[in-house]
């Protein structure tokens, strides 16, 4: 993993505030949104390439013992906020009960202290490194995502994404938030694997109804490291249990798997991004997609 000279961050300092300062809202720190034909390209992601999951300042959560995460597990906050946990490290197991028992199968990246006495490579400053840059990194892809960096997206559904087949682009909710309810979403690349979808929303993305799981199906060559969702407020996600979501998440604020309770496997494929909330996971299997 790479550090973060103190001249950087103060540039992507400048830069963010730079653009509230403007009153536009986040600045995109990179201006490589598009190929010179037009086409969405993927934001940068950094270190955050590996994260299955990544809590910001307030840690990640599991429940259940079917939780896996096929990736790596970071936070800006103490291995004390990551719950119900554990990894491939010698006692590197974090406040795991019996019935909530969560397999990360990379890395999992804290600030101090260590989870255990047992285990003195994880909760260190070299640990907390990472996570900083990790933090970094996300902001600057929510930035990317966002409608000031990629202006133009439509909201063909009004604010309803189930049942649609959508070309690659870029999607906005006009009432501010995305629903895939109903029925599952469709994303049809037409045979490019490179295509990308982008979809923005100003508050909240729902996936999944009361009693119903929904998922987001590709098709045409599409692939789940192309899809990026970019989320104002909370993303929930099949709330039910069960379903496969796609994509990239990254929330301004929380990211939440199924129900404490509901015993039915939910999947993403790709990544969930909280900036300033919590990952929480009830029985969830993240396999983080290779860009």
């Amino acid at each position: 993993m790479r550090q973060v000279t103190v001249g950087k961050k103060m540039c992507m300092l400048a830069l963010l505030m730079a653009g509230f300062a403007a009153g536009c809202g986040p600045a995109s720190t990179s201006s490589a949104t598009t190929t010179a034909d037009g086409k969405q390209v993927s934001p940068p992601l950094g270190v955050t390439v590996t994260l299955g999951t990544f809590g910001g300042i307030s840690g990640a959560t599991n429940q259940g013992i079917n939780t896996v995460v096929n990736g790596d597990l970071g936070t800006n906050a103490a291995s004390t906020l990551v719950t119900g946990f554990h990894d491939a490290g010698p006692g590197c197991t974090y406040t795991e009960t019996g019935s909530n028992m969560g397999l990360v199968n990379g890395k999992i990246y804290t600030a101090a202290p260590p989870p255990t006495v047992g285990c003195p490579t994880e909760g260190t400053a070299a640990t907390a490194a990472i996570v900083i840059q990790a933090a970094t990194d996300a902001t600057t892809a929510f930035n990317s995502l966002s409608p000031a960096s990629r202006p133009g997206g439509t909201d063909p559904g009004a604010g309803q994404l189930g049942a649609l087949v959508l070309a690659p682009g870029v999607y906005k909710a006009a009432g501010g938030s995305f629903l895939v309810t109903g029925s599952d979403l469709t994303l049809d690349a037409k045979g490019d694997a490179n295509a990308v979808w982008v979809f923005q929303m100003a508050s909240s993305l729902t996936v999944g109804d009361a009693g119903a799981p929904r998922s987001v199906l590709l098709v045409g060559g599409a692939q789940a490291k192309n899809v990026f969702w970019y989320v104002g407020s909370s993303a929930t996600i099949n709330a039910a249990g069960g379903g496969t979501m796609v994509g990239t998440i990254i929330a301004s604020s929380a990211v939440s798997f199924s129900t404490s309770g509901v015993t039915a496997i939910t999947t993403l494929n790709g990544r969930a991004l909280a900036l300033n909330a919590s990952v929480t996971m009830v029985n969830t299997v993240i396999n983080v997609p290779t860009q």
